[in-house]
């Protein structure tokens, strides 16, 4: 491992870190604008960050030890999971130690931890919220993990960097296979990270909520960081989308002149998934959570239409 790879490696962690509630303002304020709206403004997540960690945590008299450590846990995890996607180049030395299927892993690791942090005070709300939350967990991964095995079929491999290398460095080549992975995998990002059709992450109806109601019972330092590790889930999925779907304009390992050029590229391109997410949760309604398994089952079934179309091409080839 040598200091430049280091460098960059520790550079593309701090700025997935830092620039996560910057993304949640953007969708926030695109989608105030698509409703005739003034917004908060972008800045508005840094507020309420810097507002909560300046508060007290107040925990229950009956919270365990698992309550009070699960938003370092849960923060952590969503900080070793971003440090595994390339974001900026492919020379990643925390990426060779684990591959898509282990990325998949420390996710449900926070989601697991979430849930059961949410069951552990023993209220209503935070019971069916994490209830709610393993059900969407269960549809969802499988369709995640198809989407990965598809350009892991193409690439041969299921670490990323290789994935981005095959994709983005060779000779140009159309695969259709990719397109009904790429539906599947918006779906599932919509889903994971608490979106409509699936969630509301701007309600605090009881009937509806999702990922609030496993929060609720969280506040000051410990709701700021469950807030900024969920702020962060929506970075890592949107750079893996990048990485999968669009990665062009992702450096080479060593290419140090291309860099400028990839925090260009990753800017504009999560500026413009920022504005098409807050373009579907503005034209679409939530579903009813009983309506959640047709939606995911749909992403399951376009991620395998997706490998079967590429292992019938890749058969006739």
């Amino acid at each position: 491992m040598s200091p430049g790879d280091l460098f960059q490696q520790v550079l593309e962690v701090v700025i997935a870190v830092f620039i996560a509630p910057l993304l949640v303002g953007w969708v926030n304020q695109c989608r105030a604008w698509l409703q005739n709206r003034t917004g908060a403004g972008i800045w508005q997540p840094y507020q309420v960050l810097h507002k909560l960690f300046r508060k007290d945590a107040v925990v229950a008299h009956n919270a365990s030890g698992l309550f009070r450590v699960t938003p370092y846990i849960v923060f952590a995890s969503m900080v070793l999971a971003a440090s595994l996607v390339p974001m900026l180049a492919t020379a990643l030395p925390f990426a060779a130690a684990a591959d898509v299927i282990a990325l998949v892993g420390l996710l449900a690791l926070a989601r697991v931890f979430m849930a059961l942090a949410a069951m552990d005070v023993g209220t209503a709300f935070g019971s069916f919220g994490a209830r709610r939350e393993m059900l969407v967990a269960a549809l969802a991964e499988p369709a995640l993990l198809m989407v990965f095995f598809m350009p892991a079929l193409i690439a041969r491999s299921t670490s990323l960097g290789t994935i981005v290398e095959a994709l983005a460095h060779r000779p140009f080549v159309l695969h259709p296979s990719l397109a009904f992975a790429a539906v599947a995998f918006v779906m599932v990002l919509l889903a994971e990270n608490a979106r409509i059709p699936i969630d509301n992450p701007t309600t605090h109806l009881e009937l509806t909520m999702i990922h609030e109601a496993m929060i609720l019972e969280y506040s000051g330092r410990h709701l700021a960081l469950m807030e900024w590790a969920h702020a962060l889930k929506l970075v890592i999925y949107s750079t893996i989308g990048i990485a999968l779907f669009l990665p062009w304009g992702i450096a080479e390992a060593g290419d140090w002149p291309g860099l400028p050029l990839a925090v260009l590229a990753i800017t504009l391109k999560l500026l413009a998934g920022g504005a098409a997410l807050a373009v579907v949760e503005s034209v679409s309604a939530k579903l009813r959570i009983f309506r959640a398994p047709e939606f995911l089952a749909s992403a399951f079934l376009f991620a395998v239409l997706g490998v079967l179309t590429h292992l019938l091409l890749a058969g006739r080839a």
